[in-house]
């Protein structure tokens, strides 16, 4: 009768035991995995510029980024100016904070053209380690006002433009990163006979040499058919970064560092000579 009784309890309790084994077994096997799979991946650049287009990147909240963008003349565009060094500039200084980690709002203001630009960030996607979510996806996008005298326009409209692109990139292992941006700018003021909006595609990477090293390339093509085209940007340049700050030097053809007038008045063409020295900036300041 005893080990009967013992039998009788054995049977109750195994319903009990296998369903609290069940509950162990799911939880080794779905619930952390998951915590693995929503682990970020580290982000595809240390910058938050490749040199003539914004990356994915955005910043922890209460992220101060300031930003000093400079371009020298093109290298033999004349005499006595020391490979352009001497030659008129064009330089963008800005400031960008982190509301969120996500959303990043900022202001410039730029030489040429006396250009004032209101720009936001948002990381709308974020890759993951588990691959769950193979890339990152942030859009970028600016409203430019042009601050010239008001003898060169006719209405207060006449001054904007705009600019909205949608930032794709991967980090492919800890020293390769692509990303690839297709854009729309609008420019409200053009010659009678141009479109408003051009299309254009970038494509960027990044290559570690150090760990506080890497090479840049950059490309930007413009999809126009009309006469005086503009031609694509291309760059291509070193960055050096420590915790707080990086610096970017490089061969770019776009004198415009906005990037709707860089993209829709470029005539210079790379690689029959028309390129210039310049270099960026940026300093973080974590509040």
């Amino acid at each position: 009768m005893k080990d009967l009784k013992i039998i009788i309890w054995i049977l109750l309790l195994l319903p009990v035991i296998g369903f609290s084994q069940e509950e162990l077994i799911d939880s080794i096997a779905t619930e952390e995995p998951t915590v693995v799979e929503n682990k970020l991946e580290r982000t595809a650049f240390e910058s938050s510029q490749i040199i003539d287009n914004n990356t994915s990147v955005t910043f922890v909240k209460g992220t101060l980024e300031i930003v000093m963008q400079h371009r020298f003349g093109l290298v033999d565009g004349g005499t006595n100016d020391v490979f352009g060094l001497w030659a008129p500039t064009n330089i963008r200084l800005a400031v960008a904070y982190s509301l969120t980690d996500r959303i990043t709002v900022g202001v410039g203001t730029t030489k040429d053209s006396r250009l004032q630009d209101f720009n936001a960030k948002v990381a709308l996607l974020r890759q993951t380690r588990s691959g769950s979510m193979p890339v990152n996806v942030t859009y970028y996008g600016n409203m430019v006002v042009d601050a010239r005298t008001k003898d060169n326009f006719n209405n207060i409209q006449d001054r904007y433009s705009f600019f909205n692109q949608l930032i794709i990139s991967r980090r492919m292992s800890p020293k390769l990163s692509f990303q690839m941006a297709p854009s729309v700018a609008h420019i409200n003021l053009v010659e009678p006979t141009l479109p408003n909006d051009l299309f254009a595609l970038s494509l960027g990477g990044r290559y570690k040499i150090s760990s506080q090293t890497c090479l840049l390339i950059d490309y930007t093509h413009p999809f126009a058919s009309y006469d005086n085209s503009p031609k694509p940007g291309f760059s291509v340049g070193a960055e050096f970064n420590t915790s707080a700050h990086a610096f970017q030097i490089y061969f770019t053809n776009y004198k415009g560092i906005v990037n709707q007038r860089s993209q829709y008045y470029n005539q210079n063409n790379f690689f029959e000579g028309d390129f210039m020295l310049g270099f960026t900036i940026t300093r973080r300041y974590n509040f």
